[in-house]
């Protein structure tokens, strides 16, 4: 008997799928979840660093579960899942930045 088979591996798409790698996955997204639970119940920073911390450990969450889970990386397969990845995201930031521009506008001209 070879090892892998009492390592559950899968050759699908985007590269070598182990349990540990979801293992992995999921032990980082709990740490930055309950770090960022931690931040806001204790208060132990401004509200402005409260922001900035949470915007940070979101960004890190996504990057983790990204990796982990969807595993988007640098080989071929990783590659082309990546493309669509980042034209969502693409969007998604020309959607929100322009709801809070018109937002602002609106707000501005209402009250002046």
């Amino acid at each position: 008997m070879s090892s892998e088979t009492h390592d559950v591996v899968s050759w699908q798409g985007t590269g070598r799928k182990t349990v540990r790698g979801y293992v992995y996955g999921l032990v980082l997204s709990l740490l930055f979840t309950f770090l960022a639970f931690d931040i806001v119940t204790n208060h132990s920073l401004s509200n402005a660093a409260i922001f900035v911390s949470l915007a940070i450990l979101a960004i890190t969450q996504l990057i983790a579960q990204v990796t982990f889970f969807l595993r988007l990386n640098n080989s071929p397969e990783g590659k082309w899942n990546l493309m669509p990845f980042i034209f969502i995201l693409v969007i998604i930031t020309v959607l929100v930045a322009g709801t809070l521009w018109i937002m602002y506008n609106l707000h501005f001209n209402m009250l002046h």
